[in-house]
């Protein structure tokens, strides 16, 4: 009985030691191995066995990437302000066995010395410039911590001031200078628009100006064009009036000449013109200079007149 019951408890002993002897690596993680104390191996992941008693695991290390969230920290810059500034810090471990031999405590070390590092940065930096120079700062902060921090196995992928708290007195004054710069775009806004208004009404008035001008100017074009086409009708009217004179004249004369009139009938009808125009209507009579002629003409007349009754 007793025989079975050690028989038992060294078969349990057997399977936990064999058990401990056997250890799976997860996906991004890596194992430390150490052999009689010394490093021995880093296992990656899958399933890997260990010698009882003279190898241990050593450290599991995380190869993902990890954020670390530091508290604020006081600073100097360079025009003698203290303020307190936040750090965040994104790293990678690249190598299991610095990291584990590296450095005794990673997390704290990366902290003072972005402490430190920080400091010495806003040291040489003035209170505006430290406050419009965030990615500035980053950059100097990671490549720093990035070359400081190679010897222990880690790679600091980035570094982010997560804060920057100036002192109460001077949080006030930024804010009565941010709220007189806001005032003061508002002023020139409104003045701008009042400026477009104003230049926007006084095109509109130009625009109304120059259209009633190309109006008036081309009613005064249809108008002169009006009096151009009335003249010449009037102009042709007289013209037709004129030809249709000087054609029933030139048919008198014709008709005069066939029928076989001499001069003295010409001189006749030239008295009975003189008789028309002196028909009270007229105030002036201009008589022909050879008036004495017709007179003599018309004497003639009479006598022949005269003869012919006698007769």
């Amino acid at each position: 009985m007793g025989g079975a019951i050690f028989l038992i408890i060294l078969v349990v002993l057997v399977l936990w030691i064999v058990s401990s002897c056997i250890r799976i690596v997860p996906q991004a993680y890596a194992i430390v191995l150490e052999r009689l104390g010394a490093y021995q191996a880093t296992w990656g992941t899958g399933i890997h066995f260990k010698l009882p008693f003279i190898e241990r695991v050593a450290r599991k290390v995380n190869l993902k990437e990890q954020v670390v969230d530091f508290p604020p920290q006081p600073v100097i810059t360079k025009d003698n302000v203290t303020m307190q500034i936040d750090t965040v810090v994104y790293f990678q471990i690249t190598d299991p066995k610095l990291y584990a031999y590296g450095v005794e405590n990673p997390i704290m070390a990366i902290e003072n010395l972005s402490a430190t590092t920080l400091r010495n940065i806003i040291g040489d930096m003035e209170l505006d410039e430290t406050l419009t120079s965030r990615e500035t700062i980053n950059t100097r902060m990671r490549a720093s911590l990035d070359e400081a921090t190679d010897p222990w196995g880690i790679k600091v992928n980035r570094v982010e001031l997560k804060n920057i708290i100036p002192p109460a007195a001077i949080q006030e004054a930024m804010e009565k200078q941010m709220k007189a710069e806001r005032e003061r775009r508002e002023a020139i806004l409104k003045a701008e628009g009042e400026k477009k208004s104003t230049i926007l009404v006084a095109e509109g008035k130009k625009e109304s100006a120059i259209l009633d001008a190309e109006a008036e100017k081309q009613a005064a074009i249809l108008r002169a064009e009006a009096q151009k086409e009335r003249m010449i009708k009037e102009a042709e009217g007289q013209a037709e009036a004129v030809l249709k004179v000087q054609s029933a004249t030139a048919e008198g004369l014709r008709m005069i000449k066939e029928a076989g009139a001499d001069e003295s009938v010409l001189t006749l009808k030239s008295l009975e013109a003189f008789a028309k125009a002196a028909d009270g209507k007229a105030t002036k009579i201009i008589i022909p200079s050879d008036i004495q002629g017709i007179a003599g003409l018309a004497a003639s007349l009479k006598e022949v007149m005269v003869d012919k009754k006698t007769e």
